[in-house]
């Protein structure tokens, strides 16, 4: 009887309902997980840069802030740059923890999340800003303007005390990678600290892989990388740990501490990604 009676609901109408119906739980469900912070976050469908799910954007932004002050340091009245930062997903805890002296910009090459974290964050955090760069990638930006190996970011020498990159160099081909970390060391303050996710590629993570052990089946080789996919690389990639390390010691950043991540399969992690923490001396 009542699928006969849906049967007599136009298709538009019941498509209606149920986007109604829909938004109508996760509203709820955001106002359990959030509180007050419930209108700052954006509906699953949106969720273009991580797992989609309301739980997990939680558990993800909660994740980093606890590697943000267990691992870096994070000081309240920071002064941070974040390269990547997506719709908020690792911004929104820190709303709460960093003090109004602080100061966090946040850049991206997608245009949909810097104009809701605009809309949703700024107007009610006047002390976090956000921009788009227009950075060309095959993958995430392929009518990007700027190539990443070229790219300038728009701040001056020595403006930040904290940087943080997450998942943006396990998407950048070597030479793009490079210019990124230059610009890192370029803006960051001395004694600043820098925090930036990679897939490194060791004696551990290499067998795991040949093992088919790793959620990344990066089988494309290169001399110093890895990717998942010859015709499209920055859909993953993957870096050799000597080759990162060397790199860092020419730019002149000291690698403070190596966290590796569960992505290749290993038994023992601090999160998903491997972190590299290091300090402009």
């Amino acid at each position: 009887m009542l699928s006969s009676i849906k049967r007599l609901i136009p298709l538009p109408v019941r498509i209606k309902v149920r986007t109604y119906l829909v938004k109508r739980s996760q509203d709820r469900e955001k106002a359990d997980l959030f509180a007050d912070l419930a209108p700052l976050v954006p509906s699953v469908e949106q969720m273009y840069d991580g797992p989609q799910s309301l739980a997990e954007f939680k558990a993800n932004g909660e994740e980093f802030l606890k590697i943000y002050k267990d691992v870096c340091g994070l000081k309240v009245d920071e002064k941070m740059l974040d390269v990547g930062s997506g719709i908020g997903r690792k911004t929104l805890p820190l709303t709460r923890y960093f003090s109004e002296h602080a100061v966090y910009e946040g850049i991206d090459i997608s245009k949909e999340g810097v104009d809701w974290c605009r809309r949703k964050i700024t107007t009610r955090f006047p002390n976090f800003h956000f921009q788009q760069i227009d950075v060309y990638n095959k993958e995430y930006n392929p009518d990007g303007t700027y190539q990443a190996a070229e790219y300038k970011f728009p701040f001056a020498d020595e403006t930040f005390t904290f940087v943080m990159l997450g998942s943006v160099f396990t998407h950048m081909l070597p030479d793009d990678l490079k210019n990124y970390l230059s610009e890192v060391r370029r803006v960051l303050a001395k004694g600043g600290r820098c925090l930036i996710t990679y897939f490194l590629l060791n004696e551990e993570s290499l067998g795991l892989i040949e093992r088919g052990e790793s959620a990344g089946d990066f089988k494309d080789v290169h001399e110093i990388y890895r990717t998942v996919s010859p015709e499209v690389p920055e859909i993953g990639i993957a870096f050799h740990e000597t080759w990162i390390k060397e790199l860092y010691r020419e730019m002149g950043l000291t690698v403070a501490r190596v966290d590796y991540g569960s992505w290749c399969g290993r038994k023992k992690y601090l999160t998903y990604q491997d972190l590299i923490l290091a300090t402009k001396d």
